[in-house]
């Protein structure tokens, strides 16, 4: 009896095995199968992760580029509008502030006799321009009188009993300033035998300080050109 219990038991143990088996036979054999799908699916994979890898490589080259053009448009513009500003306020179109002098010229104090030509105490229009010119020589970077800019262009000429700068009549007193140095400029214009020490020995009131802070108006006056004008490239090549 325990004979037969044990064939059966081993029988049944013996099946139990051979279904395992079985079950993983088929389990490997369908592995086997599938292997070289997933191996192409992994592959095809990998080569459209390449392929996307290599298009972000190329964008991340061409921004690059880009940034280096933007870079040097952005740099480009920043020195012509640094060259358009210095030409502006060399031509005298943009308001400027800084340390320099004010001088302060006034006619002559005197009451005039009988006889006497009142033409020999009032400040002229040679005076003011021969100031100027001293002021130029002596450094001075913008100039104006009674808040006229004086530019390249500017006159300054007489108009009855009044003086005529760029246009507009003004009269004494005459407040001529100046940003530049401001001991050169002091210098200058107080130099032995210069025009402003010849006119405080005639009598002319004539104040001048330095200051830290001037301040000089813009041309407000229009600029014309009839004459003038750019060469063409045919003419620059002649």
């Amino acid at each position: 009896m325990r004979s037969r219990n044990a064939q059966i038991s081993i029988a049944v143990v013996s099946l139990i095995l051979g279904i395992m088996l079985a079950i993983q036979f088929k389990t490997t054999a369908n592995n086997d199968n599938n292997l070289p799908a997933r191996v192409e699916d992994v592959a095809q994979q990998l080569d459209t992760v390449t392929r996307e890898r290599d298009a972000l490589a190329e964008e991340v080259v061409s921004l690059r580029e880009k940034l280096n053009n933007v870079r040097k448009n952005d740099q480009a513009m920043a020195d012509l509008q640094d060259e358009l500003q210095k030409s502006n306020m060399s031509a005298g179109l943009t308001a400027v502030e800084g340390a320099g002098i004010i001088l302060t010229v006034n006619d002559i104090p005197r009451t005039l006799q009988t006889g006497e030509d009142p033409n020999s105490y009032i400040v002229h229009d040679t005076d003011l321009q021969t100031l100027v010119n001293d002021l130029k020589s002596s450094g001075a970077e913008a100039i104006s009188i009674n808040d006229q800019r004086i530019t390249a262009m500017s006159e300054i000429r007489c108009a009855s009993t009044l003086i005529l700068v760029n246009t507009k009549r003004i009269g004494p007193p005459f407040v001529i300033k100046a940003t530049g140095n401001p001991d050169m400029l002091e210098s200058g214009m107080n130099i032995k035998g210069g025009w402003l020490g010849i006119m405080k020995q005639w009598g002319y009131q004539i104040q001048l300080q330095k200051a830290e802070k001037v301040q000089i108006p813009p041309y407000s006056g229009t600029i014309r050109f009839e004459y003038s004008g750019l060469p063409t490239e045919k003419e620059k090549a002649e």
